[in-house]
């Protein structure tokens, strides 16, 4: 039996324990103990960015950088020109994926058309800028497991802030790992155009584990 290894652990300052874990050529993130997110389950991340990018996709804004796979999806369907941001809130998660990740994603964060926010996505969000395509996989979104704060990003005020970040037809997609219904209602008080996707953790999967929120300004 191959052996877990504990690549690196980081405290974040609210006190919760953040630690990088690698078995058998799969990553592993723990929050507290509690599974985040792993090298083996990425399809519904990627999914994310087909959803995202079905339009015209030349600036886009990614909350949550994760394990990259968003990022690395988002750059493969962008054009050469295109701007896309990067907001983390967790430094540490950004130092991770530049010294343990670069085998599993490639040098996603030197891509010229990339651009890290060490910060909360709220800021971008609120900051003036406008997109075609915002991807929020922040968090276990729309319930938080790592930061408490996160959950105003899917509040009313948080939505009508995203509605106001897009361009015209341009849209917005949440990760959830739940159905839940009560925000996809919340969501239809805000956009025009909403939908609930199922979402499976790998291709071949048997089940729909997670629902992607696609809605349309």
């Amino acid at each position: 039996m191959k052996a877990t290894t504990n690549l690196a652990r980081s405290t974040a300052p609210d006190g919760t324990v953040l630690q990088l874990q690698e078995h058998d050529g799969e990553h592993y993130l723990k929050v507290d103990g509690v599974q985040l997110m792993s090298t083996r389950a990425a399809h519904s991340e990627q999914a994310m960015a087909d959803l995202a990018c079905a339009g015209p996709c030349r600036r886009v804004l990614i909350g949550g950088l994760g394990f990259g796979f968003t990022l690395r999806r988002v750059l493969e369907l962008v054009p050469a020109d295109a701007e896309v941001e990067v907001a983390e809130l967790l430094p540490v998660i950004v130092e991770w994926n530049r010294e343990f990740l670069g085998e599993v994603n490639g040098r996603l964060l030197e891509d010229p058309r990339t651009t890290i926010h060490v910060g909360d996505v709220h800021d971008r969000i609120t900051g003036g800028s406008r997109y075609d395509a915002i991807l929020m996989d922040v968090d276990n979104s729309p319930d938080p497991l790592v930061q408490r704060a996160n959950a105003r990003l899917y509040a009313r005020r948080g939505l009508e802030n995203l509605k106001g970040a897009l361009n015209p037809g341009g849209r917005v997609v949440f990760w959830s790992a739940n159905r839940d219904k009560p925000f996809a209602r919340e969501l239809k008080r805000v956009f025009r155009q909403v939908e609930s996707i199922p979402a499976k953790a790998y291709p071949k999967a048997k089940r729909f584990s997670y629902t992607l929120f696609v809605a349309v300004r």
